[in-house]
């Protein structure tokens, strides 16, 4: 019985040392393959009845640290998310040209001053007035060629989700495949190393697309899950999808295996979340910013331009459409302005003050006449005595000279959000708009809302990250003022209440402000609201979503008027000092001219867009701010991609310690298990010699 024992327990060490040197032998020759992880024999003692009796075989097990590999995996997702990050954002800093070169974008605005600035020495030559008009455009255009290929660089981000989205689905699908066949290999105690190398790395691959959590499963292989624990792979694999909007924030579904439920998941890194946070976040914020610094730019060129009058003055001026009714559009005036009715030679023919802040007019100094918002333009005409006629249609205000005469205005100290009467109807603009720029609508918590009762605007409340939290439908209500419109938006039950607020400022901006500790922010799903006949959605007046807001520097156009005749640029000043009988005008004045050269030094309020918040500063100090904005967010995403590919390549260094194979450890692995080999094997052959010598004594 004891030979018996000698002869298996030597038998068993026999077959223990060759596959451990089967084992040895694989690891050596596979130390230069990628995502090779070194192997060894799993043994066991073998006690029958309380005795030993040699060692068992249990399979074959890679060397692994499975907190060596998650400290990978995340430093892998990091280090993607900031490369593609990093990546995108030069691409979008390198659109607005290099800050050395004259063609840089927002050296084209000084070049605008410039030129008026010329201009104004010699206000009388064409070619100054062309050339300026020329630099306008240039500015203008250049503005939409960026944004429109931010646009595009947002639509290749977009495509670029999508594949990624696919390929995360297709390596799902083979991490769960391999599931099935790591354990049917471990069932039968065989060597499955082969296919858990292979695993490792389609989840290394996993890790660099999305941030996932990952655990070992009894039978062999891995259970992948979510951030939030929804599982992905394991028992099946879910199916992955990107669900985004023009106008809403892009999330990432998950589908159960074999079409169950589906519910959001969240992306906190890897290349995916990158991907998003620049489609969703920082494009937009840069387009808003452009926007929101081209919008206030125009703005002060055309108050300068509003401030001032041509030669010859025009005979009609039409304003732009203000989405307001004209009572709405008055109410909130303060200070004077004076409208001209003049001959062809800008003799005054005559004169029309109006006092907003009293509530008058007078017509040549005049006995002073009451008016009010609702019979402001009954009034006015009155008091222009058929000089002139002023009309508003669709919105925009329109002053149309009686033949033979033009006009002039003098903005004086009027101001309502800001701007003066005849900026704020945009009577004598130099750039228009093709829709709304310019949210400062003057609204006031007291005025009419002017929405269509019933109409619906459609909000999704999201997480920073994108993730929906719910979606709301407000209904615009039958009170009519805004306050009724606020307390509708805001509405714990119908509204946003629950999450945030909206509110209106003193320039009538309405803006949404998420409150903590979600602090959600919103984006419109549809809007069918609608001011007055034909007017603007409340989207649209307000500039709510990313969408309107990130579109609006396209926009812009010099006024049509002013591109066919340069001699229509208004380069002068009234002048109500000259003698009667005198022309308020002269061709030689070139004051007009130099306030438009000027227009970048005057302090304007801008709304928070991008990097910068709400801020009151030159449009010239803001141009360097958001210049520099661009180049440090740039900066930024590139130390922190180089940041996080330092700590990958740590933990991958540290991981491959582990997992790699160390020829000189094996080869004293090989050299121990040969002599375990040799051990065994004489082992072997001494118990046949004792069994020869007891068969020959038979």
């Amino acid at each position: 019985m004891s030979l018996n024992v000698t002869l298996k327990t030597a038998a068993s060490g026999l077959n223990a040392a060759q596959a451990s040197l089967r084992a040895v032998s694989d690891n050596i020759a596979n130390v230069n393959t990628p995502g090779y992880v070194r192997k060894a024999v799993d043994q066991q003692q073998l006690v029958v009845d309380g005795m030993g009796m040699g060692v068992r075989v249990d399979g074959v097990k890679r060397i692994t640290d499975n907190y060596l590999q998650l400290a990978s995996f995340t430093a892998a997702s990091d280090s993607s998310r900031w490369a593609a990050v990093s990546q995108y954002l030069d691409n979008a800093q390198s659109l607005f040209g290099n800050p050395s070169s004259e063609s840089f974008f927002f050296n084209r605005l000084d070049a605008i001053y410039g030129a008026f600035a010329t201009a104004a020495d010699d206000p009388s030559s064409s070619l100054l007035r062309s050339q300026a008009l020329s630099n306008v455009e240039d500015f203008l255009a250049e503005a939409d060629r960026i944004n429109g290929q931010l646009a595009e660089l947002g639509g290749t981000i977009e495509t670029k989700i999508t594949a990624d989205i696919d390929r995360v689905n297709s390596l799902l699908q083979q991490i769960n495949q391999l599931n099935a066949e790591i354990g049917r290999a471990k069932l039968v105690s065989a060597d499955a190393s082969g296919s858990e190398n292979i695993q490792s790395q389609l989840l290394d691959e996993l890790s660099t697309l999305m941030n996932v959590r990952v655990s070992r499963r009894d039978a062999g292989g891995v259970v992948v899950r979510s951030t939030e624990g929804v599982m992905l792979a394991g028992e099946g694999a879910a199916t992955l999808a990107y669900n985004r909007s023009d106008s809403t924030p892009g999330y990432i579904t998950a589908q159960s295996p074999g079409g169950g439920s589906v519910q959001p998941i969240q992306a906190l890194s890897g290349e995916l979340r990158g991907l998003m946070d620049l489609r969703d976040v920082e494009l937009p914020q840069l387009s808003d910013q452009l926007g929101e610094f081209l919008t206030r730019a125009v703005d002060q060129i055309n108050a300068a331009h509003n401030g001032a009058v041509a030669y010859p003055a025009p005979s009609v001026m039409n304003g732009r459409n203000m989405g307001l009714d004209l009572p709405t559009a008055v109410s909130g005036f303060t200070g004077t302005s004076t409208l001209a009715v003049m001959n062809a030679s800008g003799v005054l023919q005559r004169r029309v003050d109006i006092d907003f802040t009293a509530g008058t007019m007078s017509a040549n100094g005049g006995p002073a006449v009451a008016f009010t918002p609702a019979n402001f333009q009954a009034t006015l005409n009155a008091q222009l005595g058929g000089a002139a006629t002023m009309s508003f249609t669709g919105g925009a205000m329109t002053i149309t000279a009686a033949a033979g005469n033009t006009l002039g205005i003098d903005e004086g100290t009027s101001q309502k959000a800001g701007r003066g009467f005849s900026h704020f109807f945009g009577l004598n603009d130099l750039v228009k708009t093709t829709g709304f720029t310019n949210y400062d609508t003057g609204l006031r918590a007291s005025d009419p809302h002017g929405f269509t009762a019933g109409g619906q605007i459609a909000l999704r409340l999201s997480t920073p990250d994108g993730l929906p939290i719910r979606d709301v439908t407000v209904t615009v209500p039958a009170g009519a003022t805004m306050t009724d419109l606020l307390n509708a938006l805001n509405n714990n039950a119908t509204g946003v209440g629950l999450y945030g607020a909206f509110n209106l400022d003193s320039r009538g901006n309405l803006t949404f402000q998420g409150s903590p500790p979600v602090e959600a922010g919103i984006s419109v799903v549809t809007d069918t609201t609608q001011r007055g006949a034909g007017g603007p959605s409340m989207s649209e007046l307000f500039g709510l979503g990313a969408l309107q807001r990130s579109t609006r520097a396209g926009r812009f156009e010099v006024a049509q008027a002013l591109e066919s005749d340069p001699t229509k640029l208004a380069l002068g000043k009234l002048d109500f000092t000259v003698a009667a009988g005198q022309p308020l005008i002269r061709p030689g004045d070139g004051r007009g001219a130099l306030a438009l050269s000027l227009a970048g030094d005057v302090t304007s309020h801008f709304q928070a867009a991008g990097s910068l918040g709400d801020v009151s500063m030159t449009v010239s100090r803001y141009a360097s701010e958001f210049g520099g904005s661009i180049g440090r967010n740039a900066a930024a995403a590139e130390t922190r991609r180089e940041s996080a590919e330092a700590v990958m390549t740590e933990a991958t260094a540290r991981r491959q310690s582990v997992e790699g194979v160390n020829l000189d450890e094996e080869l004293v692995n090989m050299t121990t298990y040969q002599q375990a080999f040799n051990a065994s094997a004489r082992m072997i052959q001494a118990a046949k010699d004792l069994y020869d010598v007891l068969l020959g004594m038979l």
